[in-house]
């Protein structure tokens, strides 16, 4: 589905990934209605927006609240007349623990927002997506939700969840008029791990100057993500870092998990 003259849902539209794919499809010509909790993040992407403002409208709501999932896009729809796509982007991970010494909040935070926020999203708006010609949903799942990572294991399980929602929605909908686009990222440089309350560490001191793999972009992983929903791809990778652990995991499972233990093993508290 090509952009232009659509109207885009984009969650998490405040920050990273988020803003930039806001900023890549009024690039476009497409309007945009920005989800975002924190209202000075959405302030931020606005004025990034220059002259496209015209174009971009922001909503400060909460995707782990049912209700008022449900209330936004009643009145997206009313607003616009037709909503033709949805993109799942707003996530967290956890912090750097084990699931010995993670917390129940703090779980029941990342599957909230990880996995209820996307289903409750695609809940909302999938009805009306079936009244129109064409419709897409674009899910982002993580390196996380394919291969196992020490300390990061319930946000993992989370984003699995995703990954399984999306792959049995494009399976659902097969024939239909909505697609289904399912990411995989691998290491973006956005500030995640801090908005998350992941890292303690100073924000800006991150591995990306000592990585062997450099991590995508924000900027780039949006265009990737807009062009790969626009070429109506189902599974997308992006980086590097995800293209060589899926190598790896096909060919030597058990040396591929030795490998994510040992760059974890760092950053992980006994």
């Amino acid at each position: 589905m090509y952009v232009k003259n659509k109207t885009i849902v984009v969650t998490g539209g405040g920050n990273g990934v988020g803003r930039e794919l806001v900023l890549n499809l009024l690039s476009r010509g497409a309007r945009v209605a920005a989800v975002d909790i924190n209202e000075s993040a959405l302030s931020g992407t606005i004025e990034l927006a220059g002259d496209k403002t015209g174009n971009l409208f922001c909503y400060v709501t909460d995707i782990t609240d049912k209700e008022a999932v449900e209330i936004f896009s009643i009145k997206v729809i009313k607003q616009f007349g037709q909503i033709d796509g949805l993109i799942n982007n707003a996530g967290i991970i956890q912090p750097f623990v084990r699931i010995n010494n993670l917390d129940y909040s703090t779980i029941e935070k990342v599957v909230n927002v990880d996995f209820y926020g996307t289903l409750y999203m695609i809940k909302a708006f999938l009805p009306h997506f079936l009244k129109h010609p064409e419709s897409h949903i674009v899910n982002i799942s993580s390196m996380g939700g394919l291969f196992p990572v020490p300390g990061e294991s319930v946000y993992g399980a989370a984003k699995a969840a995703v990954t399984m929602l999306s792959e049995g929605l494009r399976a659902e909908l097969r024939n239909k008029n909505v697609n289904v686009t399912l990411i995989f990222p691998g290491g973006i440089e956005t500030d995640i791990k801090f908005n998350s309350g992941a890292e303690k560490i100073k924000k800006g001191e991150n591995d990306a100057k000592s990585a062997i793999i450099k991590p995508v972009k924000p900027k780039k992983a949006a265009q990737i993500i807009i062009d790969s929903m626009e070429k109506n791809k189902f599974r997308v990778f992006i980086g590097s870092d995800i293209k060589v652990l899926k190598f790896l995991f096909n060919v030597c499972p058990g040396f591929a998990a030795s490998l994510i233990n040992k760059q974890m093993k760092s950053h992980i508290p006994e």
